[in-house]
């Protein structure tokens, strides 16, 4: 096992990839001799050249369409979006062009085209380059949302993304970019759709993604204290999630708390809760919760910007009110 950061797997699984099939090409504003702007491709236009790794002028709208021509005719490339809140730029390229395609016709076209966007609060960038953007596109029919929790499955679903014949964005949580972990060495590829169990437990099953993993793992070192036995579902993959796991897990503790960096209105986790009671609803001893952000635009200000996301004790209070 090898401790890398987020960051460090990133551009470790990008580096693989292009060594291992020579379809593979990265695209993206700043990518290659600056490194990108959250510097998770420093170096690779040194080792795979220009054509490889290549800057593109400011169009995100440009960026995802010459991504998924290339993508149709048989290349599979990489986009570095940069902000997840740039998604809102291309939404056309992306949810009525590049997800819809293999369908329309009739799965005779792949579009192996994969999406990188630095998503998530925390970082204190404000209200336009903090969103999370996973509910504008989990269901978007044809396009898959990955989002890992951790280096190890950072660099994992990253290659599976990449080897995917749909479309996939590929959601990094600009905040967690500096986190460590331990990586398999070599490391090993991550099935997508497969959730994982970040921490077992009994008496309630919390589901959540990427940063808020960690935050729902800190309420329930909280809750142990107190003899609450918490058991947190990391999604990796928002669409399509892994309900069988979750519903496992639910038939096991008959509670759940789903925790989603988002304002609390259209979001996935509102989605999954449905998803479950429709699965489930005999094994449920509570009614389903929900954390989410505040229902606002999320703030500049670094006091104020924690306040608005859901922290360990949020989410510990949350779990508590199921259980008491």
């Amino acid at each position: 096992m090898t401790e890398r950061s987020l960051r460090d797997a990133v551009r470790a699984a990008l580096a693989d990839e292009l060594r291992s099939d020579d379809r593979v090409f990265l695209l993206g504003e700043d990518i290659a001799q600056a490194g990108g702007v959250f510097k998770a491709t420093v170096g690779l236009v040194d080792e795979f050249g220009a054509e490889r790794v290549r800057d593109t002028p400011i169009s995100e709208v440009a960026i995802i369409g010459a991504a998924t021509g290339a993508a149709l005719t048989g290349m599979r490339p990489v986009v570095d979006l940069m902000f997840a809140d740039f998604a809102a730029v291309a939404f056309d390229q992306i949810v009525n062009q590049a997800a819809k395609h293999r369908y329309l016709t009739g799965g005779q076209c792949d579009v192996p085209l994969t999406i990188r966007m630095a998503n998530g609060a925390g970082a204190g960038f404000g209200a336009q380059h903090s969103q999370s953007v996973d509910s504008w596109l989990y269901g978007t029919a044809g396009l898959l949302v990955v989002a890992p929790a951790t280096p190890a499955d950072a660099y994992g679903l990253l290659r599976s993304s990449i080897q995917e014949p749909n479309p996939v964005v590929f959601l990094e949580h600009k905040a967690m970019y500096g986190l460590t972990g331990a990586v398999r060495d070599p490391p090993a590829a991550v099935p997508l759709g497969k959730a994982r169990i970040a921490r077992e437990g009994d008496a309630v099953t919390v589901v959540a993604s990427q940063l808020m993993v960690h935050r729902a793992l800190d309420a329930s070192e909280l809750l142990a204290e107190e003899g609450i036995s918490v058991e947190v579902v990391d999604l990796r993959t928002i669409w399509p999630p892994d309900l069988t796991t979750i519903a496992t897990s639910v038939q096991k503790t008959g509670r759940i708390v789903v925790v989603e960096e988002a304002t609390p209105a259209g979001g996935w986790s509102s989605a999954l809760i449905v998803d479950v009671l429709d699965a489930v609803f005999d094994h449920l001893d509570a009614a389903p919760q929900r954390v989410t952000g505040d229902p606002t635009p999320i703030p500049y200000a670094a006091a104020l910007e924690a306040a608005w996301m859901p922290d360990a004790a949020r989410i510990a209070a949350r779990i508590r009110s199921t259980v008491v």
